[in-house]
This record gives C-alpha cells, structure tokens and sequence, in this order.
C-alpha cells in the first residue's frame, strides 16, 4: 500500500508542480502583463512622499 501511495504521489506530484511552474511562467512572460511588472519595477524608484493608508501626508518623514 505504502509503495503504491508513494509512487503515485511523486509522479502526480510532479506533473502538479510542473504544471504549476508552466502556469506561473506563462503568467510572468504574458505581453500584457509587462506594463504591470514595469511599474512595479520602478516602485522603488519614484520620489512620490509616503503616506498613510487614510491619505494623509505622513508628517513622520521629512
């Protein structure tokens, strides 16, 4: 019982996952996301000043 439960977990286990990786390489290489991944990219980078999730300027930061 165990050998079968064994090999039939690793091989469905690994179809699963590799499904998993084509889907999520699919999804990361999509064209339309690329516009998306481009500002999340620059996130960083921006001089916007930080605020608050209520909207309010953070009077912390200076």
């Amino acid at each position: 019982m165990y050998q079968t439960l064994a090999s039939f977990a690793q091989t469905w286990g690994l179809l699963f996952f590799f499904t998993v990786f084509l889907g999520v390489l699919v999804y990361a290489l999509w064209p339309k996301n690329g516009a998306k991944f481009d500002a999340a990219a620059r996130m960083p980078l921006s001089d916007d000043d930080p605020s608050t999730d209520d909207g309010k300027k953070d009077e912390t930061h200076v």
